[in-house]
């Protein structure tokens, strides 16, 4: 699913490194968080000053967790419909078929330790920039502004093209959520640039 995404990143002349992650993403976050430290750390061997982290879904707290851990070696975070808050469904999961709900999925339960844990990541604490992005659509991860996290810039995609009609699955693909990407990693000041519906069209060209 993030394949469109990342060739839209590479078009624009970035590198870009897409990870696939243990147990198909449904064992213990912090052990992903691992693997991605583990590239991270190949990344700056290799000259990068720093990195910019891209995550989606659940991506996103492990992404968390990694900038809870280093924040100096992150630019900046864009994270897309990520319960950073935890999600209903996962609730209730955990409560009627314990069965289907696997570590990560028992992590992502709202109020669930790990969870608590990622305040000490927010921007507010960091002063790493964080884009947060969601669509109202969202039927997976409940309620959908769960992303909302401290110190963001927190973008309901709705609030930018009213129209916008990306689910939880299509998010990475959307136009708009690509743009606001695209926006986020090419600006170097600070604070991350704000979007407004005036930019609704500029931004779903930007991803073309």
């Amino acid at each position: 699913m993030l394949d469109g995404l990342a060739s839209r990143l590479r078009q624009a002349g970035r590198a870009v490194v897409t990870l696939t992650l243990p147990d198909g993403a449904t064992g213990d976050l912090r052990g992903q968080e691992q693997v991605l430290a583990a590239e991270i750390d190949r990344q700056l061997k290799k000259g990068a000053a720093s990195v910019d982290l891209v995550g989606y879904s659940a991506g996103g707290i492990v992404v968390a967790l990694f900038v809870e851990a280093e924040p100096s070696r992150v630019r900046r975070v864009v994270t897309l419909g990520s319960p950073l808050h935890g999600t209903r469904l996962a609730g209730l999961a955990a409560g009627l078929l314990p069965s289907a709900c696997p570590t990560a999925c028992e992590q992502m339960v709202p109020g669930s330790p790990l969870l608590a844990s990622l305040g000490a990541a927010s921007p507010a604490r960091t002063g790493v920039p964080w884009l947060s992005m969601w669509t109202s659509n969202d039927s997976v991860v409940t309620p959908p502004d769960s992303a909302r996290f401290d110190g963001a810039e927190n973008v309901e995609l709705q609030s930018i093209c009213a129209d916008d009609a990306a689910t939880h699955i299509t998010l990475p693909d959307d136009p708009l959520a690509q743009g606001l990407t695209l926006r986020a990693l090419d600006t170097a000041g600070l604070p991350l640039p704000s979007a407004a519906p005036a930019d609704c069209a500029a931004l779903r060209a930007a991803a073309s």
